[in-house]
């Protein structure tokens, strides 16, 4: 196993691209040093990007600690003082110590040490965590698809998605919970793009599992994830992948059993 931007998440390679959002993209020396990419990802739900697939685990995965932050910083979380109940939660989940109680005991966070990662997000149970503004994730998004595209052009590449034990929120998480959907299977693509749209899919045509947080949430979209979390939008990651010119929407699904 190797750590692709080192001990220290320095070692990292420039990668230049035509991105409307990234002009040169930070990813682990390693990484590019390889002469072919193989991706194998972890299909759960995502709480800053609506999923997490393989283009969310190729673009913030790859990139060093540095380019990370650069996907990150689009949006800051705030915390709605009315909604926290002082529980600390999103204390112990931040890796930055960006947040502490305030004078009068709620949370509070100080953007100058937030990353932008989102994990408070995920890890308050009162919805008192909210990203800063409508278009920040729909910003992550973008520069996910970006930062993938950077990883995998002009090399042969190659996609593996395992679509099972399908949690609500990001593998980083030190907490899960009950699976969303029932277990559907293995997927590969040699495009990303259609990769992802094809396990999407594959979700939200599975029952909801009852005990499961989704089954909790209220069900105003024909989609698990946007149901789930509705201030995200998996689909701009998509389409800028798509305009991007990363993979394509449309898939052809061969079943082997």
């Amino acid at each position: 196993m190797i750590i692709a931007d080192g001990l220290k998440g320095t070692d990292e390679a420039l990668v230049p691209i035509q991105g409307d959002y990234v002009k040169e993209a930070k990813i682990g020396r390693a990484i590019m040093d390889a002469d072919i990419f193989i991706s194998l990802t972890h299909f759960k739900g995502h709480e800053s990007t609506g999923f997490g697939g393989a283009l969310k685990n190729i673009g913030m995965g790859c990139g060093s600690r540095a380019g990370k932050m650069e996907m990150h910083n689009s949006g800051k979380p705030n915390v709605d003082t009315d909604y926290c109940k002082s529980c600390g939660v999103c204390i112990k989940n931040c890796a930055h110590s960006a947040i502490t109680f305030n004078e009068n005991n709620k949370a509070g966070i100080d953007h100058n040490l937030c990353v932008g990662c989102g994990r408070c997000i995920g890890a308050c149970n009162y919805d008192a965590v909210n990203p800063w503004g409508d278009q920040a994730n729909d910003l992550l998004n973008y520069k996910i698809a970006e930062y993938t595209y950077a990883v995998v052009k002009e090399r042969p590449h190659f996609h593996i998605s395992l679509v099972v034990d399908v949690s609500p929120n990001c593998d980083c998480h030190s907490e899960n919970d009950v699976p969303l959907v029932p277990n559907v299977g293995m997927f590969a693509s040699f495009d990303p793009v259609a990769l992802d749209v094809a396990c999407a899919d594959a979700v939200n045509g599975q029952p909801i599992i009852s005990n499961s947080a989704l089954a909790r949430m209220k069900h105003t979209h024909n989609d698990h994830f946007t149901n789930l979390h509705p201030d995200t939008n998996w689909k701009s990651c998509i389409d800028h992948a798509v305009k991007i010119g990363l993979g394509n929407k449309e898939y052809e699904l061969i079943t082997i059993k």
